[in-house]
């Protein structure tokens, strides 16, 4: 799976455009100039509305405002409106409107915000009131589609629990995790143990709401979830058992479906995961034969060979309301305020309710009723979920994530980092003076605070020449220890380093794979994140296609193997030189993901989502 985010307009709009430039003349800004880079076009004199929303739901709101945008639903007092959406995922949304939303780094601020539940904007909410701030959205907001958490499963996997005829819940989740037997019991030992896909419910709705989920299910309750319940030991137990099966987290459910659909195409995907809290709308894309829910020109779907099913808790589920909020904020004029509310009036209608159907929503008007694609041949069941749960209240929310931080299954970590020559480029073109490496040090010791204290991280640095060895290519400054007497210690050495010589791509990561799978710990998540802002240029250059692929052949067979130890590689590929195409290859091969920091100012973002794996 790539993370790649692309094209670059869904995560960040212009400054200029954003603010609405008046262009000489009138116009009603109907983005018929629109282009792939910027499919809006030119809001003329237009009061634009930036409106932030979930990536699932990007395609569609796009399709919405362009034909919106210089219809006669966009005329306002004195003007009219022009909408132009952007993706910003729903748990970083929530983080920048609560402690402050740097417009040069993160695009414009919202005047609409489209996170994919209307529990992120009660812990916005609760984060600015504990702040003595007031709220800024509110709190019973208009629904624009829905879409409940499903835990989606193999169908293979699935037969033999014997579902639907028999219900599965998070119960049998945590149950099946603890199994020494693991698929054995079921008649399966060739499925080897229980492995589950979960996000981090800190950055990605599904995993906020599997996480509500099985603490729901361990107190057996369907409302009125208190903190004396987070408390209780019982439930710590439950949520250590369901975190103990999972194979790696991340902040975009895509990880898992696209290394799942990548899979599939070899025979192994059975082996990769044995099931993944998701949307339904994700399950349904998947198997259509869309994993990321996006077709690039000339992509055409293709169908998985081992389809999925969609496993509706039986204690039940919640669903993604999708709410459209016009932000009560300083920077919302009432002019914005006016356009926002006449662009939600038209979502609501019943025809571009329909229109969510099409792309695997249910409608958020009563008025519109189910229907394709959500159909049990697309391995979902419109007449589930049967049994929904309540929300629970902000502060209750707030300390489940707290209390998920420490409960979160361990890891054990090599942060692997270029010190090559290169890196002492200009980050940028501005006047900072900035290197790569700068930039980088600085994002990786921020990332260390995402670790827990048992985490256990080491740190090797690798260039050519290092050390009194000339044939020495990297360097290990620290062992793979707790964070407990490691994060000072880690912090020191990265702030140490300096750019030396050349990339020995190819050697650094084989070695570092090898090296983990050594000592290869089955109860913590075990990776490698690599990152290096160059191509390899260690070696015979006329050789190079066959080194990296027996650099892959070695990374499959330690992930896929009959005695397999998976190690997952998490490469980013750091400035423009980077060679995107050959880490995301690395990454594949070890079911892993690669992210694309071809813009090193975007290098904190990009550590940051790498580590929300762990």
């Amino acid at each position: 799976m790539t993370a790649r985010r692309s094209p670059r307009w869904l995560e960040f709009v212009t400054i200029g455009v954003a603010a609405g430039l008046v262009a000489a003349g009138c116009s009603t800004g109907s983005g018929s100039d629109g282009s792939p880079e910027d499919p809006f076009g030119d809001p003329g004199s237009c009061t634009v509305i930036d409106v932030a929303v979930s990536s699932e739901k990007i395609d569609l709101m796009t399709d919405l405002a362009k034909g919106f945008n210089g219809s006669d639903d966009a005329e306002i007092d004195d003007g009219c409106a022009f909408v132009r959406p952007y993706s910003k995922a729903s748990g970083g949304a929530t983080t920048l409107l609560a402690d402050g939303w740097d417009e040069e780094s993160e695009g414009p601020r919202p005047v609409i915000w489209s996170p994919a539940a209307s529990s992120w904007g009660q812990i916005l909410n609760q984060r600015l009131a504990d702040d003595g701030r007031a709220a800024m959205a509110a709190s019973k907001p208009v629904s624009f589609m829905l879409t409940p958490l499903v835990i989606g499963m193999p169908k293979p996997m699935a037969d033999a629990l014997g579902y639907p005829e028999t219900p599965i819940g998070w119960g049998d989740i945590a149950q099946l995790a603890t199994s020494g037997e693991g698929w054995a019991a079921y008649g399966h030992p060739e499925w080897g143990a229980f492995k589950l896909g979960k996000t981090n419910p800190n950055f990605s709705t599904s995993g906020l709401n599997a996480l509500i989920g099985q603490n729901y299910a361990a107190t057996g309750k369907s409302r009125d979830l208190s903190t004396e319940d987070l408390n209780d030991p019982k439930t710590k137990e439950f949520g250590a058992q369901v975190e103990s099966s999972v194979v790696h987290y991340g902040d975009i459910t895509m990880t898992f479906l696209n290394n799942w659909f990548r899979t599939d195409r070899s025979g192994t995907s059975l082996l990769y995961a044995s099931a993944v809290a998701v949307e339904e709308k994700s399950l349904i894309d998947y198997n259509k034969g869309n994993p990321d829910g996006v077709l690039e020109p000339g992509e055409s779907p293709r169908k998985p060979r081992v389809p999925l099913v969609a496993i509706y808790p039986k204690e039940g589920t919640l669903y993604s309301d999708n709410p459209l909020y016009v932000l009560d904020a300083d920077w919302v004029s009432a002019k914005e305020k006016q356009g926002a509310e006449a662009f939600i009036d038209v979502l609501r209608r019943p025809s571009n309710q329909k229109k969510v159907l099409d792309y695997g929503f249910r409608p958020g008007n009563p008025d519109v009723a189910v229907g394709a694609p959500i159909t049990k041949g697309n391995g979902v069941d419109p007449n589930q979920p049967s049994k929904l749960l309540q929300v629970p209240k902000p502060a209750v929310m707030i300390s489940m994530l707290d209390r998920w931080k420490e409960q979160r299954k361990g890891a054990r970590v090599l942060l692997v980092l270029d010190v090559s020559g290169s890196m002492d480029e200009p980050a940028d073109e501005g006047a900072s003076g900035d290197t790569k490496l700068d930039l980088a040090k600085r994002a990786a010791i921020e990332a260390l605070d995402e670790f827990k204290s048992d985490d256990e991280v080491g740190l090797r640095v690798f260039s050519t020449n290092l050390g009194p060895d000339e044939d020495q290519n990297y360097l290990d400054l620290l062992e793979v220890q707790p964070m407990s007497t490691n994060r000072e210690k880690l912090a020191n050495q990265i702030r140490n380093q300096l750019p030396q010589n050349a990339t020995p791509l190819y050697e650094v990561t084989q070695e570092s794979f090898t090296d983990m799978a050594a000592d290869y710990d089955e109860t913590q998540i075990n990776a490698v994140v690599l990152l290096t802002d160059g191509v390899n240029d260690d070696g015979d250059p006329d050789d190079d296609r066959a080194q990296l692929e027996e650099l892959l052949t070695t990374l499959r067979r330690g992930t896929d193997g009959e005695n397999a130890k998976p190690i997952r590689v998490f490469t980013i590929a750091y400035g423009r030189q980077a060679d995107f195409d050959t880490l995301e290859q690395i990454a594949q091969s070890t079911n892993a993901a690669a992210y694309d920091a071809s813009n090193p100012a975007t290098i904190n973002k990009v550590f940051t989502a790498v580590v929300s794996n762990f």
